[in-house]
Order: C-alpha cells, then structure tokens, then sequence
C-alpha cells in the first residue's frame, strides 16, 4: 500500500498542472527570450534543471530563445593566460587579445555546455552567436571600452528560422561590427533585449543573482510601470547593477516587448513559477498588459 504523504504529494502534483493549464493556453506559440547566467551556470545540477524548465517550455508550445553570458569563466582564462583585465564604470576594456578570449569562450566553451544539457534533457538545441548570419551588428559603445558593442542592427530570421523547426536557439553575445573582420563583446542583457525586440517577444526573462527590483524599505517590486522604473532610476532607488538591467527592460518595452521579468535565477524552476503560476518569482515591468491574475504577493 502505498504511504499517504505520497499520495498527497501526487494529489498536490495534478493540481499544479490543472491550474498551469490557461497559463499553457496562453503561452501557446509565444516567444520568450532569457538572459541565463550567475551562478547556474557553474553547477552542474542547476544547468541540469535550468535546461530541463526550458525543454518543458518548448514542449508545451512555446518557443523560447536562450541567450547567456560567462564573466566568470571569461575573467578564469584571461588569468591562465596572463591577460589583465581593466574595467572603466564597471564594464571590462576589451582589447584585441581580450575580445578574442571572449569569443573563444562564450561561443565555444559556454555555449555548447549549454547546448549539451538542453540536449541531455531531450531537447534540440543549436548554438549559435550574434556574428552568424550578420544576426547582430554593432558599433563601439564606448570609445574607452575598445570592443564592446551596442547593437544597431539585428537580423534575427536565423532565430525564427530554428524555432520554427522546432529547435531551441542558444545564442552567444559576440557580435559582428559595420566594419570587415570587427568582433564585439555585448553584454548579455544587452544582446538579449535587442534580440527579445527584434523578435517582438511576448516576454523576456532577465535571470539574476538577486530576488528582484526592491523599493527603498528593501521589498520586492513585483509589478512596475516604466515610468515607475523611470522614477526609481531618478531617486537612486534603482542603482548599482540593477540600472543596466533596467534599461533594457525600458529599452526591449520600447521595440514591442510585451512584458519584461527581472527574477531570482536562483530560485529553483524560476522560469517555470514565472510563467504558469499566479505567484511570478520576480519583477514584472509592463505597459498596460495585466497580469491573467494579480499576483499573491
């Protein structure tokens, strides 16, 4: 006979999936993109789940697009090989010898594990950068950053392209520039915002090392206006490494992003609770689209 915890565990397991079924019905064909990175993507178990959460994205209909980052092991080869990193307003100057790390790295070693664990949970999944088919051209953001670019140009049909075969995308945020033989270093929310507008995306996911947007008494902000994260950057509210998350969520609204989530890559199955349960795991920001339900907290 089986024990009873476990059939209440089953019991609680079926409800789950009874009340995700308008959420499932609403994703149903949406693009969503996600920025993955922090600290996920040096545990083995966590990209396991992150990876497993995205396969279940796809297999109910949606078509999620994945794109990630790698300071950390970025910052782990420029060391082996003896390169110094120097950083102007907290992003890193990126010379010729550094840009060439940063592409070795997120579109070789970081973004086939990535693959690799999508694969290994039953899904397809194809890396790919910015550079492949022109999908990202850029100019320098910074004169005193050398290489790093801002997008100005997105081709993004390539991404339509695999979704549309049923594959996942994962893409790598090394980007091509307007002149011949150019690489640029984006940062990937950046990468991740111009790519969630391009496609029109109905959501894009910014995974961090944080629980959310907090107001000044330090609690979580669960929905937001952009004219509230506006006024939030204003009073110092929004600072540090939330200004740069923030506007692109600004910046992605502004090319016909429907919604953007600023949530707690932490938390486990973030994207999942975000996307079919009333209670989010995040920070919403959104023009005028209301949530199918307020959320619980």
């Amino acid at each position: 006979m089986r024990p009873q915890s476990m059939n209440r565990d089953w019991i609680a397991t079926a409800r789950t999936l009874s009340e995700a079924l308008p959420y499932l019905q609403r994703y149903t064909g949406a693009v969503v993109v996600v920025k993955f990175g922090g600290n996920a993507m040096g545990d083995e178990q966590a990209m396991a789940d992150f990876a497993r959460d995205i396969v279940l994205m796809r297999q109910v209909g949606m078509n999620p697009v994945l794109v990630h980052g790698g300071g950390p092991m970025i910052n782990d080869l420029l060391g082996k090989l003896g390169i110094k990193s120097e950083f102007v307003r907290g992003k890193r100057v990126t010379d010729q010898a550094t840009v060439e790390v940063v592409e070795m790295v997120l579109s070789g070693l970081v973004n086939k594990r990535i693959v690799q664990a999508i694969n290994d949970q039953g899904g397809r999944a194809v890396g790919i950068s910015g550079k492949d088919d022109d999908m990202m051209v850029c100019e320098p953001d910074d004169p005193e950053l050398g290489f790093v670019g801002r997008p100005v140009e997105m081709n993004v049909q390539v991404l339509r392209d695999l979704y549309n075969a049923g594959i996942i995308p994962v893409v790598a945020p090394v980007a091509t520039g307007q002149n011949d033989n150019e690489t640029f270093n984006v940062n990937g929310d950046t990468a991740a915002g111009a790519i969630a507008g391009a496609l029109k995306a109905d959501r894009l996911l910014l995974l961090t090392d944080v629980a959310g947007v907090k107001n000044k008494a330090g609690e979580i902000v669960t929905q937001m206006s952009p004219d509230e994260v506006r006024a939030m950057i204003a009073d110092g509210t929004i600072a540090g490494g939330m200004i740069p998350k923030a506007e692109t969520a600004l910046a992605a609204l502004e090319d016909g992003v429907r919604a953007v989530v600023i949530l707690d890559g932490r938390v486990p199955n973030a994207c999942l609770l975000e996307l079919f349960t009333d209670h989010g795991a995040g920070s919403l920001i959104r023009s005028t689209e209301p949530r199918m339900k307020p959320r619980s907290r």
